[in-house]
């Protein structure tokens, strides 16, 4: 197993329904983990909508999904509200996951640097293996790209 996929195993999260879990967990499962820098702002917002309207098709094909955000709970849970969402939203305020996965990165917006969340998308398989990765996601036409590679899968 390699590093990566150790770390992933070993970490444990809190999801948008107060619980908490850990990837160990999940591993009878595949799973899609998204990033996203922020709650209800416009490209996250199309970004959670786009794969909120393709969940039952992941599903269908043996994937959960998990976004993440260093968002906390109560601003998960009313995002979720406020768009209808009905996916899993896993706050990590202490950035480990994104740590682990290596998408708190350095980014410039009008010539300012600061830290921030790295739009990234992974495929994940019941060993904790990455299968396959989209880092410095544009989201439109994304979530179309990961339901056409999960369709190769089958």
């Amino acid at each position: 197993m390699d590093d990566i996929e150790k770390k992933i195993k070993n970490l444990s999260f809190l999801l948008d329904s107060s619980k908490k879990e850990s990837f160990a967990d999940l591993s009878d499962c595949k799973f899609i983990i998204y990033f996203y820098p922020k709650d209800d702002t416009p490209g996250c917002t199309k970004e959670a909508i786009a794969f909120n309207s393709q969940k039952k098709i992941i599903e269908d094909l043996g994937f959960k999904i998990f976004g993440v955000s260093k968002d906390n709970i109560e601003k998960h849970k009313k995002f979720k509200l406020k768009y209808s969402l009905d996916l899993s939203l896993i706050s990590d305020e202490n950035g480990d996951i994104c740590n682990a996965f290596q998408v708190w990165v350095e980014k410039s917006m009008y010539g300012k640097k600061y830290m921030g969340i790295e739009r990234s998308t992974f495929v994940i398989d019941k060993n904790f293996k990455i299968i396959n990765s989209w880092r410095k996601v544009k989201v439109n036409g994304h979530v179309d790209e990961v339901v056409n590679f999960l369709k190769t899968l089958n």
